[in-house]
């Protein structure tokens, strides 16, 4: 069936208002709409914005004297009147900082106001201790203050917090990583939120490492041109996030989009047979390339590397891909009868050479489904990469001081 045309722009999430006591409101609006756009002149904030030219031109005044944008070289675009000058974020205007933690690796990301990578450090395990994990964080964090220091004065008094994107569960599915369970248990009753906060002074904003990782998609990604989609990022576990009308929609306990956990199948009949169905993460998971790799005698770390192309490694690769294209296929199918959206965005923390196959195979098993009744979604390759979770969880911090909406995450006008 053929897609509906899609309205020429998205609705505008938050709009400025002219009237007194709203200063803080419209200029976060402003900024949102230079975040969304880029580098723009005052005329054409006026208008995404729906201020006035006045309001827009003090508004601007104040940002420039706070130093959060700059103003680019001239641009003249006919030959009668002034030329534009566009305005831009300032990159050393605010910071964050972003961790990632994951079943496999801890990461730690200096953010700018422009959501560029400045630093970063990296410490991987075979699995979380909590107890080296937090002191850890703790030890990255004042790392990545002090190199701060060292870019320039007052730079450092620009960090605005700093935002953790790890799983909601990081003790469970033990015996699939083969985590010992006393270790397992730890993270059961542990307010990992709590701890994080004890282990800096600035403000921790906590989120769920595939929201975060969607959230860096649909901020700073391809997800900015897709209105309503899912997300699927293949990491040691897959796991994704949900869109919706641009929006992300975590649902009411913060797992929407958690692709990991769909059956594989329905259930058996319980009168002639045992168990329940696999998870979609039993099969679909860098994890089980890890394994693979493993029991061939091969280093399992090369799934995460160019390494899993290779001559030894590829047959391997080959066939985890065929499996996976097949599962995130399912999940699309799902998705899509019952949700409607327009694409499913595919992204891991695997190399690049492997994500492009990945990709092709995904929509290739997309053939082997019936679409009668429902519209066949688009397949996207994701832009992030394996930074997605670190980078969606420093944009929390940023978007709680700067965007004009803190609770969700928005597009403006196309």
């Amino acid at each position: 069936m053929p897609r509906p045309a899609h309205p020429a722009s998205a609705p505008l999430p938050a709009r400025g208002s002219n009237q007194v006591g709203v200063r803080q409101y419209n200029e976060r609006v402003v900024l949102q709409a230079i975040r969304q756009h880029g580098a723009l002149p005052k005329a054409e904030l006026a208008r995404l914005t729906h201020l006035s030219a006045q309001a827009v031109s003090l508004i601007i005044d104040r940002l420039l004297a706070e130093d959060l944008v700059t103003k680019q070289a001239p641009v003249r675009g006919g030959r009668v009147g002034q030329p534009s000058v566009p305005i831009a974020l300032n990159p050393d205007g605010a910071f964050a900082v972003g961790i990632k933690v994951g079943r496999r690796s801890m990461d730690a990301l200096l953010v700018d106001f422009t959501g560029a990578v400045r630093m970063r450090h990296s410490t991987p395990y075979a699995w979380p201790d909590p107890q080296q994990l937090f002191a850890d964080v703790g030890r990255d964090v004042q790392r990545l203050q002090a190199h701060l220091s060292t870019l320039g004065p007052g730079l450092a008094e620009r960090l605005q917090g700093v935002g953790v994107a790890a799983p909601f569960f990081l003790g469970g599915w033990q015996t699939l990583l083969g985590m010992p369970e006393a270790q397992a248990r730890q993270w059961q009753h542990l307010d990992m939120a709590a701890c994080m906060q004890d282990t800096t002074d600035l403000p921790v904003h906590f989120v769920k490492d595939t929201s975060a990782a969607c959230v860096a998609e649909l901020v700073a990604g391809v997800g900015r041109s897709v209105r309503s989609f899912l997300y699927v990022f293949v990491d040691t576990f897959i796991g994704g996030g949900l869109v919706l009308d641009s929006r992300l929609h975590a649902g009411r306990h913060g797992n929407g989009g958690a692709v990991g956990s769909l059956p594989l199948h329905i259930q058996p009949d319980s009168a002639h047979t045992t168990g329940v169905p696999p998870q979609l993460l039993s099969v679909a998971s860098l994890q089980n390339l890890e394994q693979a790799f493993e029991q061939a005698g091969l280093d399992p770390t090369a799934a995460y590397d160019d390494r899993a192309l290779l001559a030894d490694w590829a047959p391997h690769s080959q066939a985890w891909l065929a499996q996976t294209a097949r599962g995130i296929a399912m999940a699309a199918n799902v998705t899509a009868s019952l949700l409607d959206i327009d694409g499913v965005i595919v992204d891991g923390s695997f190399s690049r050479s492997l994500h492009s196959l990945l990709t092709q195979q995904v929509q290739q098993a997309l053939n082997q489904y019936h679409w009668e009744g429902i519209y066949r979604p688009d397949i996207i390759a994701g832009t992030i990469g394996s930074d997605a979770r670190a980078l969606g969880g420093a944009l929390m911090p940023l978007y709680a001081n700067f965007a004009p909406d803190r609770e969700v995450f928005l597009k403006l006008e196309a």
